[in-house]
């Protein structure tokens, strides 16, 4: 899972990024709100975790401006506003949950796997005689279950998630290994072992620029 984090507070911030990475979830953190326009593709979070108290906009405008850019990541809003009036403007605008501090970060990491199964319950994805369980994190050959690294689900969801369209070698890094200091080298290993499980040509690679799931 990639969970973008929208969070102004260090100390908050830091405490949810290091417990969901403790949790193999890729979290890409901003504590800037103006950081979220300079994001080409909001479509590549599974999960939006969004403040409304922050430093330059409100959570809201902000959730606002995600909706009209046709983003249909479900999006969480973790705030110390418990006001009914509030939560009713945040799902108005197009909230899929609504979070309260103070919580339990066990609660966040609840909320965060049941959003992103919904978003995603309608994928079982075929390919030859492999079948990849989206909800399940399963793959299976012939109906035999396929052992995957961690780190080869990742790349392999990302894939199919975005199968038909070239997904690029840096969102492939950004994706699966966050701010790890990685390069292609890693990206080309993970492909390799993708391709001894799925059919020949499923993954085709474009010199330079990414790889694309057929």
């Amino acid at each position: 899972m990639h969970v973008l984090l929208v969070e102004d507070d260090p100390l908050l911030g830091e405490t949810i990024e290091e417990y969901l990475k403790e949790n193999n979830i890729t979290v890409k953190w901003i504590q800037d709100d103006r950081e979220i326009d300079d994001i080409f593709d909001l479509n590549q979070f599974d999960v939006i975790v969004l403040d409304l108290m922050l430093k330059y906009r409100k959570g809201e405008e902000i959730l606002r401006d995600i909706r009209n850019r046709g983003v249909d990541v479900p999006v969480l809003i973790l705030t110390a506003k418990s006001d009914i009036r509030d939560k009713e403007v945040c799902f108005n605008l197009g909230a899929d949950d609504y979070l309260t501090k103070p919580f339990d970060p066990k609660e966040l990491l609840l909320r965060l796997k049941a959003l992103s199964k919904r978003k995603h319950r309608e994928y079982c994805v075929k390919i030859g005689d492999i079948t990849i369980d989206i909800d399940n994190q399963m793959v299976y050959k012939k109906g035999e279950e396929v052992k995957l690294s961690r780190t080869a689900w990742e790349l392999l969801y990302l894939l199919v998630k975005n199968r038909g369209s070239i997904v690029p070698t840096e969102r492939i890094l950004a994706y699966v290994w966050g701010d790890k200091p990685v390069g292609d080298e890693i990206v080309r290993t993970y492909i390799k072992e993708l391709r001894k499980i799925l059919p020949k040509d499923a993954i085709v690679t474009y010199k330079g620029r990414g790889y694309k799931l057929n």
